[in-house]
């Protein structure tokens, strides 16, 4: 049965640790980038976006931005997603 289920979104949120987080600009003002969203995609690939605060603080809106090719961040993305990977399979069911 469950080869047969229709799994739609698998997707983690992980922290970015401060010595690789980053600031982007968006609609003329300046984020710091603290979280990064992973999804797994049908295909088994990984795609990732960053969110963050505005530098001048305050909420600012939620604004995704794309993930600078930096290997250092591809080594977090992979590995974070290697440990919700081992988080899911030893889960212990609902309750």
């Amino acid at each position: 049965m469950s080869d047969d289920l229709d799994v739609s979104a698998l997707a983690i949120n992980v922290t970015i640790p401060e010595a690789l987080r980053w600031t982007d600009t968006r609609r003329g003002e300046a984020f710091t980038l603290t979280t990064l969203n992973v999804r797994l995609l049908p295909d088994g690939r990984l795609a990732a976006k960053a969110y963050g605060r505005p530098v001048a603080g305050g909420r600012g809106a939620y604004v995704s931005f794309p993930v600078p090719d930096r290997p250092e961040l591809a080594a977090l993305i992979d590995s974070a997603a290697g440990r919700a990977g081992a988080l899911w399979a030893a889960h212990r069911g609902l309750g």
